[in-house]
């Protein structure tokens, strides 16, 4: 049986460890204790002699394919990427919702509509924290749900305070560890593809705490991106502004960069490699395949999501909340929208893959 050291060696070492924090949540709820996340992010030994190896950290780690097959049966996951039961464009019916969210606050929306028909006690968010930096939350309240909404670069008056690394990437599923020390057994999480892929192998077996986890929300991602000091250099080069001008920031197709006189600069992905963590390189889900509901900006018009069903569950909670705390786009009015803002996600769907098979060709070389 293979446990964390073979991670440490199959993972870590060749650069695919993706931080999802899943062996560390799981080693963590179950109160084993021998794992926890370094400072920079890696998951690693806190305590070698409480590991009992029993093999689930290395089974539930969605760079290992022991488990694939077992976890597309459980979503019923078809090519060419994923269930898709419909899709829509949606956007908040609250304007304070839409003002504190990211694109057109579907995500928090649902949740507050969840959380308002008590059908979840809690959410596993990221919060933001400081400047690109986030931090997994437990959500209890409304409040909490609000405040955990949106993407924005708090305006400091000089670059001096900021810490010397930045991240737009959260270990949210970290939070189970908090999820697992409560009595919650209604609990929505929101994260990466590679998060709720590591929750659905967890799922498969059986493992606590995602028993707790009745709701699946997965964004879409281009990848993660660090923003050091060299990294926010080069792109204010490569946007022409600087950081005191910016007020919000959101990954769409571009990053676009919102600056406080309501002027955007945008910047093609495809320059921004210098900032892309490595192990993203080599991430073939760009679309949240494993989720209940899948959401981006990409696709809709400014101010709207993209939605794409991928359960009965998740169509179910998108119909309760239609009208009342989601509001769908208008089709009448452009009747090809949603056929195009599908095919866009396809389109970078494919290009993620066939950018990650490209990387993993790549390293079976280096490896021969």
């Amino acid at each position: 049986m293979k446990t964390f050291a073979d991670l440490i060696q199959e993972v870590q070492e060749p650069g695919l460890c993706h931080q999802c924090g899943g062996c560390v949540a799981f080693c963590t709820a179950i109160n084993y204790g021998a794992l926890e996340l370094g400072a920079d992010g890696r998951p690693r030994f806190s305590n070698i002699e409480k590991c009992i190896e029993c093999g689930i950290c290395y089974s539930i780690c969605p760079v290992i394919h022991e488990l694939d097959e077992d976890t597309k049966k459980l979503v019923f996951w078809s090519a060419p990427m994923g269930r898709i039961m419909g899709n829509a464009v949606a956007r908040a019916t609250s304007p304070k919702v839409r003002a504190q969210a990211t694109d057109g606050g579907v995500v928090t929306a649902l949740l507050l509509h969840l959380f308002d028909r008590g059908r979840i006690e809690a959410a596993i968010v990221s919060k933001t924290t400081g400047p690109f930096q986030r931090q997994p939350w437990l959500a209890l309240s409304r409040e909490d749900i609000v405040a955990a909404a949106g993407f924005h670069f708090d305006t400091l008056p000089s670059i001096k305070h900021l810490s010397d690394a930045y991240t737009t990437y959260s270990p949210s599923i970290v939070g189970l560890s908090d999820v697992a020390k409560k009595p919650l057994k209604r609990v929505a999480f929101v994260g990466t593809p590679c998060q709720i892929n590591t929750l659905r192998r967890m799922e498969v077996l059986g493992v606590v705490p995602s028993d707790a986890i009745r709701f699946h929300f997965g964004l879409f991602c281009a990848g993660n991106f660090q923003f050091g000091p060299e990294q926010r250099q080069r792109l204010e080069q490569l946007g022409n502004f600087t950081w005191a001008e910016v007020n919000k920031v959101n990954l769409k197709e571009e990053l676009l960069i919102h600056l406080n006189n309501q002027e955007i600069r945008a910047i093609p992905l495809n320059q921004l490699d210098f900032m892309k963590r490595h192990a993203c390189q080599f991430c073939g889900d760009y679309a949240g395949e494993f989720a209940d509901l899948s959401f981006g900006g990409i696709g809709a018009p400014e101010g709207w999501t993209t939605v794409i069903i991928r359960s009965p569950l998740g169509r179910a909670v998108l119909a309760d909340a239609r009208g009342v705390d989601i509001e769908l786009y208008n089709y009448r009015e452009d009747p090809a929208l949603m056929p195009q803002a599908m095919a866009k996600v396809l389109e970078w769907s494919e290009k993620k893959k066939r950018s990650a098979a490209e990387y993993h060709q790549q390293l079976e070389k280096k490896a021969v």
